[in-house]
């Protein structure tokens, strides 16, 4: 029912939400990025490219598992992404600011969630099949 999460054990339903939710988005963004074929040799080109490969591993990497082990693996491959960010920006030069571009892409990214559903304070099934969260 609306408003409620099903039986099962406390906070497994609503990793499976959570999960769910981010498999929703991952193959949202990757059909727009299947439809507008990122292409040639640019700047902006490459990086449509390393994202959607990273965003399509990851999402594999977690279908292949059991449910059980796919929101562990989800929360563990958000700090391997943010480690690897660090990483790479630990090499740019000062004057680019690196820090606050890292921080402005993962708050892009943080905030596309909250664009494919409205927000009313719980989960259900939307529609379209798709598991939604709303305040």
């Amino acid at each position: 029912m609306c408003g409620e999460l099903d039986d099962g054990p406390p906070g497994q339903k609503l990793e499976d939400h959570l999960y769910a939710s981010f498999l929703a988005h991952a193959r949202r963004l990757l059909a727009a990025t299947e439809r507008g074929k990122p292409g040639g040799d640019s700047i902006s080109g490459y990086a449509d490219r390393l994202f959607a490969d990273a965003l399509s591993r990851a999402s594999r990497d977690c279908e292949r598992l059991d449910e059980a082990g796919r929101y562990e693996t989800l929360s563990v491959q958000a700090l391997v992404f943010a480690r690897l960010a660090g990483v790479l920006a630990s090499h740019l030069a000062l004057n680019e600011d690196p820090l606050r571009k890292l921080m402005e892409a993962a708050m892009h990214g943080y905030g596309e969630a909250e664009k494919l559903a409205p927000d009313h304070g719980h989960f259900h099934d939307g529609e379209d099949g798709f598991s939604h969260r709303h305040s």
